[in-house]
């Protein structure tokens, strides 16, 4: 089992990351799912998921999570084959947890390289805990 631990990375690199290992085979957890980082203006990033968990029929979707840690794993499955068994096998190998379980506190995490958010050329980001908050996630 390979864990990746998303604090502070780019949710599109961690995201891509796991669906690779998980089509390799291999379970993931990801830790820590509402630090990761997505890049952009606040308010650009706010409108382009409002907009997108606001699209569409409600009886039919698409349906975009709140909670981050459901967040975290649908932005995985946007990067699997779902259309196809290797990819549906694949996806329910991915969990993603908010914060750090017990199960895995003695394990060694994996960071992505190359998703350091940090390494950003630019300040402007928001984290998975305000892009929930802003859908509307009953967050702290």
């Amino acid at each position: 089992m390979k864990v990746i631990d998303a604090s502070n990375q780019i949710l599109g690199r961690v995201a891509s990351a796991a669906a690779k290992q998980a089509l390799l085979g291999e379970d993931v957890a990801i830790t820590n799912a509402e630090k990761a980082v997505i890049s952009g203006r606040k308010d650009f990033v706010f409108a382009r998921y409002k907009q997108r968990r606001e699209r569409g029929v409600p009886r039919k979707g698409p349906f975009l999570p709140r909670m981050p840690d459901r967040f975290v794993r649908r932005a995985v499955r946007g990067m699997l084959p779902m259309d196809k068994t290797r990819g549906r096998d694949a996806f329910k190998r991915i969990m993603c947890y908010i914060g750090v379980p017990k199960e895995f506190e003695g394990k060694e995490t994996f960071k992505v390289p190359g998703a350091d958010a940090g390494k950003l050329p630019t300040l402007k980001k928001a984290s998975v805990t305000e892009v929930c908050k802003s859908l509307g996630a009953p967050l702290k």
